[in-house]
């Protein structure tokens, strides 16, 4: 009986040992378990926690150092500032603020219209959880650069509104370069082609948009948009080797056929369509 007793208590101890084993691998799989709550990791009430354990790169490495003062670079910078200020108050202005807000759930559709379903905690809650944790490695990815170079923005120097103006406070003392807005929705936009590549086109023309948005608000320079859609790309790059990242990818994906399949569309991109007609960016300017 002794044997068979201890061959019992071995076959515990190993199903005691799976079930540890499939505990801790939850976390990982927890994007495809069917009927599992979708948990947003975070670190404090609203501070939601990135797929990568430290920054995706040194961005001061990525990054060359910021047009100078009196180039002609900055030159460049401060003519299409100007172009910028003339949209003040309009319906581009309207639209730029509303891209400001990345507190979630306001952030959720932003790219719905362009996306071509609506996106929100309830019906894909994985794409969220992508979008959140992606948002905290873009942010994350660009501030070594900004705490190197210190650029100034440009309402510091023009004095004009800005889109949030209760921000103004804290805008002046945060460094202008590069745009972390424009890496986070650069980051967004890539995995959404990942996610959608036949709605490609207009998902890109909403990113770029959404970048020149900064512009819009007079709270980043041309050139901090164009080096934060650098650090957005690096930052998708990097994630790509992220379990984690690639399980809310293919759950995300999951859920938009769903939604496409239910004729489940955003109903603000009439709205959206109009404020973004306008681009503070000359038709012919040359964006290399």
């Amino acid at each position: 009986m002794r044997p068979r007793v201890r061959d019992g208590m071995r076959v515990a101890a190993c199903g005691a040992l799976l079930s540890m084993l499939v505990a801790c691998a939850l976390p990982a799989r927890e994007a495809s378990a069917p009927g599992a709550a979708v948990v947003v990791p975070e670190s404090r009430p609203g501070v939601t926690i990135g797929y990568l354990d430290a920054p995706a790169f040194d961005s001061r490495a990525l990054l060359p150092a910021p047009p100078a003062p009196g180039s002609a670079a900055q030159a460049h910078d401060d003519a299409i500032a100007a172009r910028s200020l003339a949209l003040h108050d309009t319906a581009r202005w309207r639209q730029a603020t509303v891209d400001a807000d990345l507190t979630f759930p306001a952030a959720e559709p932003l790219f719905a219209c362009a996306l071509g379903v609506e996106i929100s905690a309830d019906r894909t809650p994985h794409l969220v959880r992508l979008l959140r944790r992606s948002l905290a490695d873009a942010s994350n990815a660009g501030r070594a650069a900004k705490d190197h170079w210190q650029r100034g923005r440009p309402f510091v120097r023009n004095a004009a509104p800005v889109c949030t103006p209760e921000d103004v406070e804290r805008l002046t003392t945060s460094a202008s370069y590069p745009s972390g807005h424009t890496a986070i929705g650069w980051a967004w936009t890539l995995a959404l082609v990942e996610l959608a590549p036949e709605r490609s086109d207009a998902l890109l023309q909403r990113g770029r948009a959404f970048g020149e948005s900064r512009l819009v608000c007079n709270v980043h320079w041309h050139s901090d948009i164009v080096e934060g859609e650098r650090v957005g790309a690096a930052t998708f790059a990097r994630l790509q080797a992220s379990p984690a990242f690639r399980a809310d990818l293919d759950a995300a994906r999951t859920e938009i056929a769903a939604q496409r399949a239910a004729g489940a569309t955003p109903a603000h991109c009439d709205t959206e369509t109009v404020g973004l007609r306008q681009s503070p960016i000359p038709a012919a300017d040359d964006r290399d």
